[in-house]
């Protein structure tokens, strides 16, 4: 993989460019890629963005967003679309596999493969240009440094502010968690500086529900939260039914998982859903627990040191016992008590 600087000359010859993210895509991944569409965009590039899943409605205030196309749901466009581009843009994942169903198909793509990630151990090999660095907050500052790197910075207005403010927004926990570095700011105060107005944002990410997310929040943290004091961890275990009663979304399971990190003394929490076809699990931690770690060793998983996720093929019941198991196994970097 080249360094992600030798693309920069290649930029001023206008290409069609395919920009993907990982499935069902959270505020960076649609973030990230849509405030690069409209970039590269401006640069003359012919750009669709595609998605590999649906994503939640949450995001679909984000400029740009009405014309993403969903693999799943328009495979033979999508496929097309791929085979003509000569550059095909990687945001937010560091391994084709999490593109699900269009994973065969970005492989045997013939246009140059680019990454741009902050997960850990990417899969270098299969990308011709890229950058992957654990140290940033988010993909969407990757996009800003890219751009202004790039010695584009003149071309960010506000349409590519809000979509990457609301990436570095949601990936930082609202600016909370320790990825929020000094350049965080800095580069908030220039999306500021094009025109940036950050209170419409928050509001269309977080004051945008239905009831029905709130009253399944309240069921999860009455009947489906166990706290574990001896081992620091809260889990959340999410059944099918579940789902169903609430007419839970895609969506509006997001940032339940911090819910249990709020709990005092608490440095691992995590959710398990049963979501099918697999069980999806998330991971947050505090206090040097590294769930990175903890989801590769017993989730088939992985991601930063304090955000993780994984999954399963086992039944729910199964999962849940494999977590308890796991926990007691890491009691030394868990427990705090002396017994």
């Amino acid at each position: 993989m080249q360094a992600i600087k030798n693309l920069f000359p290649l930029l001023n010859q206008p290409k069609k460019v395919v920009i993907t993210m990982h499935q069902k895509p959270d505020g960076d991944a649609m973030g990230s890629t849509l405030g690069l569409y409209h970039f590269l965009n401006k640069l003359g590039h012919n750009c669709t963005v595609i998605s590999p899943t649906n994503w939640a409605d949450f995001l679909n205030w984000m400029p740009g967003c009405d014309k993403v196309l969903d693999y799943e749901s328009q495979p033979n466009k999508a496929d097309a679309l791929i085979d003509e581009a000569d550059y095909i843009f990687c945001l937010d994942f560091n391994v084709l596999s999490r593109t699900k169903r269009m994973e065969e198909k970005l492989k045997l793509a013939k246009g140059n493969r680019i990454l741009i990630d902050h997960h850990q151990e990417p899969q270098t090999a299969v990308f011709a240009f890229g950058i992957s660095d654990t140290g940033k907050s988010s993909t969407a500052e990757m996009v800003f440094d890219f751009i202004v790197e790039s010695g584009n910075i003149d071309k960010i207005d506000a349409t590519i502010g809000e979509c990457l403010y609301a990436g570095v927004m949601t990936d930082t926990g609202s600016f909370r968690f320790p990825s929020t570095k000094a350049s965080v700011h800095k580069m908030v105060y220039e999306l500021k500086e094009r025109g940036l107005e950050h209170s419409h944002v928050h509001e269309a990410l977080f004051d945008n529900f239905l009831e029905n997310r709130f009253r399944f929040i309240g069921h999860v943290l009455s009947n489906r939260m166990e706290v574990f004091y001896e081992y620091n961890t809260v889990l959340m275990s999410i059944t099918q039914a579940d789902l169903i009663k609430y007419n839970v979304k895609t969506g509006d399971t997001e940032g339940l998982v911090n819910y249990g990190l709020s709990i005092q003394g608490i440095k691992l929490a995590a959710v398990i859903i049963d979501r099918g076809e697999e069980r999806k699990s998330s991971f947050r931690s505090k206090d040097g627990f590294d769930v990175n770690t903890f989801a590769r060793k017993y989730f088939n998983g992985g991601g930063h040191f304090n955000a993780a996720g994984g999954f399963n093929k086992e039944p729910l019941e199964e999962v849940v016992i494999k977590f308890k198991e796991a926990i007691k196994e890491n009691v030394a970097g868990l427990s705090s008590y002396q017994f």
